[in-house]
């Protein structure tokens, strides 16, 4: 099974200045080919992004444990017909968020920041393709702000509203909880952060063995986007609440995108996503799980960029 976790480790050593609120600071550079890493100021906070090519915009949306990074395997292929942008959402590397009781960690402010970072960049609209928790994030970002997105690509969004229309629903979420997020919090309440991110991996991806073959240095970064992680083990909260009637409003066109041996959790949801959007077409990405564009990236970069360049002006 391919995986593209390697590119990681090199990223560890990245020198992070302290944030702005300059609407496109330069606040660290990759190595290899110049990109810069960038940030702007939204909702109150900095997040960073990092952008490459020109031609229509397209945004990726990382999932949990994940940041801008995430995308490496994507950004080159797509830059070289489009413009290019991955950010990290709230509570990811690179940016300051720290942790705090009060926060939300549902879906909800996240989908506020994109609709804000697309304005603020001018750039609207835009091709979205998210994967997990980020696919759940252009979703909401879609219904709520229309006018703003090109079409949408969705790498198994964790809308768990959608489980209850299914005859088995409340039984997959049931085991879904009680077998992943209780046990990964119990771990990561001993202070046992590998383990606890071993049973989640396991989980969503539905291989024991995954997290023992990552590399420890792509392990470590996975480490440096703990706070959103934590959050969603302690209130367990996957708002909003999407119905199929909010799925319907949505016009532009929709690639779902399921992996080959993904979990029942996720392929549940991507059944009804399937029922309930009308502009829609679901794909299966083989060689992968729910990883998707880590697990088959040039499987994934050849799908998802036949599907935007179709949809493209």
């Amino acid at each position: 099974m391919k995986k593209s976790y390697t590119f990681l480790a090199i990223l560890l050593f990245l020198f992070i200045q302290p944030a702005c609120k300059d609407s496109s600071k330069t606040t660290a550079t990759l190595p290899g080919p110049a990109t810069a890493v960038k940030s702007v100021w939204i909702n109150g906070d900095s997040i960073h992004y990092i952008e490459q090519g020109q031609g229509s915009p397209i945004i990726f949306v990382h999932g949990t444990l994940g940041d801008y990074r995430a995308w490496q395997g994507q950004m080159d292929t797509f830059s070289r017909q489009h413009r290019v942008i991955a950010y990290s959402r709230r509570y990811a590397y690179p940016n300051n968020q720290g942790v705090s009781d009060a926060a939300d960690y549902s879906i909800v402010p996240h989908a506020s920041d994109l609709a804000e970072f697309i304005k603020a960049l001018n750039i609207g609209p835009v091709h979205l393709a998210g994967h997990s928790y980020g696919a759940f994030t252009i979703l909401a970002t879609a219904i709520n702000h229309p006018e703003l997105v090109s079409s949408l690509t969705l790498g198994e969004p964790p809308v768990t509203s959608l489980l209850k229309l299914t005859a088995t629903g409340d039984s997959i979420y049931k085991q879904f909880v009680d077998g992943t997020l209780n046990r990964a919090k119990e771990s990561y309440g001993k202070n046992d952060t590998s383990g606890s991110l071993a049973v989640f991996i396991t989980g969503v991806i539905g291989d024991s063995l995954f997290y023992s073959k990552i590399p420890p240095a792509d392990q470590a970064s996975m480490k440096m986007n703990m706070i959103e992680y934590q959050g969603i083990l302690n209130k367990q909260d996957f708002s909003p609440a999407l119905t199929c009637d909010e799925l319907k409003k949505i016009t532009v066109p929709v690639l779902i995108l399921q992996g080959e041996r993904t979990p029942a959790f996720f392929s549940a949801i991507n059944t009804e996503l399937d029922r309930c959007l009308t502009n829609k077409s679901l794909i299966i990405l083989p060689n992968s799980s729910h990883g998707l564009q880590a697990e088959n990236p040039s499987g994934y970069n050849k799908i998802v960029l036949e599907f935007i360049n179709k949809h493209s002006n």
